[in-house]
């Protein structure tokens, strides 16, 4: 504890270390209960809010107490940040001698043996494609880590990567004739003698996985586990404890086979028709549903009269093409791993048109080009708890929402902490910003319902006095695709009549980052976007004055996994609204806000328009997990607030 104490001392290693540096009284107190968790073994719950400085809250503890840690962020973004960034600047400051590793996803990393044949096959879907994989094949003479993160000449979202990289499925492992320049292995290798490893929690649940079938540890074996961003881990752990097969996969698997049957068994033209016929098969099965994306419960797909059939039909391709490929997989890796893939897609299909699980959740996603069987557990608490009890080592989660007010119970039930023994360490620490000077929370009087067919309109006429006044430097953040399209087409409008000239951005017109730059580098823009903005943006300074969001967040009623659990949870004799939907719109809520205030100069109004925070009695529970902000709902008082800030520069 002293050590940690004088790490952040005024006169400490940090304060030399760091222009401007000052620590917080929030991030002191942290950092010493991060301290003893770590020392003693303990689980411990926080929650701190923004501008705390959890980061080095938990990178000083972590790197002066001598073990090995996992630390798991929920985006690569910030895994990059970490160990780019912070975690080499702390350590400088603290001198001492710890070692760091990154590890991802295979997915980001150059794969040397696809890329190689995937060149060489030569065919691509346009000339872009491939420019990208022949820049992509001079980035891999020279990297030393092979993260596509670091090839900042081909775009992250470019066609060409899927041929430059593997992914589990695909992947040779010890067989691949490449394993000696894999930079997979290499990047494994470094975090298993590393004394930090910085991971991400898909990274984290994927290890977990392979642990629990058996398969080795990808992970290696550490003291202490930290989670920043933690609200995302009961996402996270239902996507990874589920089952699923989407026709991407299917394709995937006819064009791998395709390709290694051109490479190793050319006279085989049994196996080349078979993926014909795979391929097929998988997209007749998305042609069951109409052009628009949804997510249906098993039951309201099966009533659809040409998707069962059409399910079987993949289901008897998938065994065509491996017995089939039982017949040729001696003739090279690549087929032999094919037939390993197209046994593994028999067995989850099976499954899925008969699961032997009564508590797993069956639904169907449909998007533009593809569709996903899933199979969700209908909770993840058991599985999580019996990760922690495995190992006596620390378990940190940390992140700026985890709480309902004080309330952790939420949260500690969905990951199954609540029943551990001892009992998780919990805490809170508000934000050091002030609020009720910096912000304004505004919610607009005389709103329809949210469920009216005018809401929307509604919305934009009270956003639009606002935008003005802020002279853009505005988030719209809707809760629907559907109503922030029509939200952005009558912003433009209202603006156009208006005579204003202000950049209206929308979601969807270019990657989050590239969005977020233009919104930035403008310096007026508005962006109407929906959920993937409502979190892990960070605009701080000028640029962002206003946030309006349309709705509380609440779940759409018809999702398939949340209907499924408020169904046991109602046969459970519980309350789902007030245990579970309340509970997860408060943290969505308090993500969204969150974008408003970055640092000790933010100035702005959060507009919150949902009339039911003011109306009904749950509303109360919403705005009082809200930072500490100055409330209005006269429009002239959010007006004047947002005209007297300083002008963009």
């Amino acid at each position: 504890m002293a050590d940690v104490d004088h790490a952040f001392a005024p006169d400490g290693p940090l304060a030399q270390a760091i222009p401007a540096f000052a620590a917080r009284p929030q991030q002191i107190d942290m950092a010493q209960r991060i301290a003893a968790a770590l020392r003693d073994n303990r689980v411990l719950v926080a929650e701190a809010g923004t501008g705390t400085g959890k980061t080095f809250a938990y990178l000083v503890p972590a790197l002066l107490g001598g073990g090995k840690v996992i630390i798991s962020t929920g985006t690569k973004t910030l895994q990059d940040q970490l160990f780019n960034r912070d975690l080499p600047v702390v350590r400088a400051a603290l001198k001492v001698p710890v070692s760091i590793a990154l590890l991802k996803g295979r997915a980001n990393y150059v794969c040397p043996y696809h890329l190689a044949r995937n060149a060489a096959d030569g065919r691509f879907q346009s000339a872009q494609d491939a420019a990208d994989l022949r820049a992509i094949a001079r980035f891999a003479q020279t990297t030393q880590s092979g993260d596509k993160a670091e090839c900042t000449v081909v775009r992250e979202d470019s066609a060409a990567w899927l041929a430059a990289t593997s992914t589990r499925d695909n992947c040779l492992g010890q067989e691949c004739p490449e394993v000696k320049d894999c930079f997979v292995m290499a990047a494994r290798r470094a975090a298993m003698d590393a004394d930090v490893v910085v991971v991400n929690h898909h990274l984290f649940f994927a290890d977990v996985m392979l642990r629990d079938e058996g398969m080795g540890e990808l992970l290696p074996a550490c003291n202490a586990v930290i989670f920043d961003e933690a609200h995302q881990l009961p996402e996270t752990a239902s996507l990874f404890f589920g089952e699923s097969v989407s026709t991407g996969q299917v394709l995937d698997l006819a064009r791998d086979t395709r390709s290694e049957t051109v490479a190793a068994a050319p006279d085989c033209r049994a196996l080349i028709d078979a993926t014909r016929t795979l391929e097929k098969a998988a997209r007749d099965l998305r042609l069951a549903f109409g052009a628009e994306s949804a997510r249906l419960a098993a039951a309201q797909a099966e009533s659809e009269p040409e998707f069962l059939p059409r399910v079987d039909a993949l289901m008897a391709s998938v065994e065509e093409l491996h017995a089939v490929l039982e017949t040729q997989a001696e003739r090279s890796e690549g087929l032999a791993n094919c037939l390993r893939r197209s046994e593994e897609m028999r067995q989850r299909l099976a499954q899925w048109r008969t699961p032997a699980d009564s508590e797993l959740i069956r639904w169907v996603e449909v998007f533009s080009q593809s569709l996903a069987l899933n199979a969700t557990p209908l909770h993840v608490s058991a599985v999580f708890r019996r990760q922690l009890e495995g190992h006596l080592r620390a378990w940190v989660f940390t992140s700026a929402t985890l709480a309902v007010g004080q309330d952790f119970g939420h949260y500690c039930r969905e990951l199954g902490l609540a029943w551990l023994e001892p009992e998780p360490l919990t805490a809170v620490w508000g934000s050091p910003f002030d609020y009720a000077e910096q912000a304004l929370l505004y919610a607009p009087q005389g709103m329809p319902n949210p469920n009216a067919p005018d809401y929307s309109e509604a919305v934009a006429r009270r956003a639009l006095p606002l935008i003005r006044a802020a002279r853009g430097r505005t988030f719209v953040l809707c809760t629907s695709l559907r109503a922030m399209r029509r939200i952005h087409e009558l912003l433009v409008d209202g603006l156009n009549a208006a005579g204003e000239t202000l950049p209206v951005l929308l979601q969807g017109e270019g990657s989050r980052s590239e969005l977020l730059e233009r919104f930035r580098r403008l310096g007026n823009a508005v962006l109407v976007a929906s959920q993937s903005f409502w979190e892990g943006v960070d605009v701080p300074g000028d640029a962002l004055s206003l946030v309006v969001i349309d709705k509380l967040p609440f779940a759409p009623p018809d999702d398939p996994v949340l209907a499924a659990r408020v169904e046991h949870m109602q046969k459970s004799g519980q309350n789902p609204f007030m245990h579970y939907q309340l509970p997860r719109t408060v943290i969505s809520m308090k993500q969204g806000a969150g974008r408003l205030i970055r640092s000790e100069r933010d100035r702005g109004v959060l507009c919150i328009c949902d009339p039911r925070m003011i109306d009904k009695p749950y509303g109360k529970v919403v705005w009082r997990s809200l930072p500490p902000m100055r409330r209005s709902r006269v429009e002239a008082e959010a007006v004047d607030f947002l005209a007297a800030l300083p002008p963009p520069r």
